[in-house]
């Protein structure tokens, strides 16, 4: 396939609507909700043959189900969940030829939640075998592509629900960061992506058994209403006690904010020139708004590389050691991808370091928080060069090679799912070939509304590019 821009934008009753505009033709019947249903699943049809972001179709009985009224901030708004959460009725892949096609029983918790604000759900997207690469590319299939520029990965875990969000298919979709799977293909492809506070809502099965619970679930979307709607929607439903509401967020705050500014990661490894200009130029135009932007430490110790691979490494080996347990009594681990094995390899030679790694990273929290202090908000990138052409991190590539190509370029994000705390990743350029690049925001433990205040701050004064420009 030759290298191309793809969406599937068009006069219809969705146009160019985010979900909140959406819901609101919807709850005005200017439109239905099967009007909608029938509008994202032709959409779906005429690009997924490029993109290939689709894992589950479910159209039939996602038609029939928004034809019965529904409640909810997001009712009869179309979307697509992440397949590796179950929907019932739905089989739960997890982007691996090793696990079992036969249909979910019920749905995850988090589903549950997430299922009462009103989606109609179309059927699941794809990720990357278990969520553990940062690209969306499995072995023996075509890989998702980037919208923005077909050449180009689509980013991972998350890659096939941001590929169907930034092409215009669905206004959002779910999907769920365990390391920056949410915040990398929301960079990778324009859009807005926010982990949330270990806890904010409702933890899916699978991330409820870790020992150290860095999987968050939450929502890509291509506006800055949609996701706060969605914080507060979400909590309506059910609340943390524990953490200080989030509320009802609808534009920027007041106070002036300082705000850290991380350009370099811990790894060594230099930012690449076109995310190195990204990034100074967020840092100017918070300036301009008024803020104060001062460089500042990375908020972990080196020791946290080793720490955090190694707990890649105990994940994999989990699931290729035990998954018939884990999963289902189907399971087969002679089917993981080379990646996968490695992983699990990689474990098995270092896992006397399994205790030391787990007492850091389950005191991660406290020690994040407290580099922190005097700071409202760190400034940073989300990835270490910009997106990667489809293959260089394939998961049939030569695993030491491969490793230390994801070390290199996954080097932002990973703290923040070790200490639990919060950060959004916003659309704020692009490299020369046209495809985008975010910036990250992270903000300390409960404090989501702080982000989405500076990114309704920078969404006024800096409007997102258009796939259709």
């Amino acid at each position: 396939m030759a290298a191309q821009r793809v969406h599937s934008f068009t006069d219809d009753v969705l146009a160019d609507h985010d979900a909140t505009g959406i819901a609101a033709l919807i709850r005005e019947r200017k439109i239905s909700a099967e009007e909608a249903a029938l509008a994202a699943i032709a959409r779906a049809r005429k690009v997924n043959g490029e993109l290939d972001a689709i894992e589950v179709e479910a159209y039939e009985r996602a038609l029939a189900e928004s034809r019965i009224p529904k409640s909810g901030i997001f009712a009869g708004v179309p979307t697509f969940i992440k397949d590796n959460v179950d929907v019932i009725g739905m089989p739960t892949r997890h982007g691996s030829r090793a696990t079992s096609a036969k249909p979910a029983r019920r749905n995850d918790p988090f589903v549950s939640q997430f299922m009462q604000l009103g989606f109609t759900v179309l059927g699941k997207s794809r990720l990357p075998e278990f969520g553990f690469n940062a690209t969306t590319e499995c072995s023996g299939r075509s890989p998702a592509h980037n919208p923005w520029n077909t050449a180009y990965s689509t980013g991972g875990s998350s890659g096939g629900s941001a590929a169907l969000v930034a092409s215009g298919v669905v206004p959002v979709a779910h999907g769920n960061d365990g390391g920056g799977s949410i915040r990398i293909p929301s960079s990778c492809n324009g859009l807005i992506g926010m982990k949330p506070t270990r806890g904010r809502f409702i933890f899916s099965a699978m991330a409820s058994t870790l020992p150290v619970k860095i999987v968050g679930d939450g929502l890509l979307t291509r506006s800055v209403r949609d996701t706060a709607r969605f914080y507060h929607g979400m909590e309506q439903i059910w609340r943390n006690k524990k953490l200080a509401p989030v509320g009802e967020v609808t534009g920027p705050g007041r106070k002036r904010l300082r705000i850290g500014l991380v350009v370099d990661s811990i790894t060594g490894i230099p930012t690449c020139p076109e995310t190195r200009k990204v990034i100074n130029d967020t840092a100017y135009l918070m300036e301009s708004l008024g803020h104060r932007v001062d460089p500042m430490k990375v908020p972990v110790d080196k020791v946290f590389i080793e720490d955090f691979t190694l707990y890649w490494g105990f994940l994999a080996f989990s699931i290729s050691t035990f998954g018939r347990l884990i999963l289902s009594f189907d399971f087969d681990a002679s089917k993981l991808e080379p990646f996968s094995r490695g992983l699990a390899q990689y474990f098995r030679k270092r896992m006397m370091k399994t205790p030391g790694m787990l007492y850091r990273l389950s005191h991660g929290a406290a020690d994040y928080d407290a580099a922190l202090a005097g700071y409202d908000a760190v400034l940073s990138p989300v990835l270490a060069h910009a997106v990667a052409e489809l293959g260089y991190l394939h998961p049939d590539v030569e695993f030491d090679e491969l490793f230390r190509r994801l070390i290199g370029y996954v080097s932002f994000t990973p703290v923040n799912n070790a200490s639990g705390s919060p950060a959004i990743t916003l659309p704020m350029g692009a490299s020369a070939n046209g495809v985008p690049i975010g910036v990250q925001f992270m903000a300390a433990n409960g404090q989501e509304r702080t982000l989405l205040e500076i990114a309704y701050e920078i969404e006024e004064a800096r409007p997102w590019r258009k796939i259709t420009g």
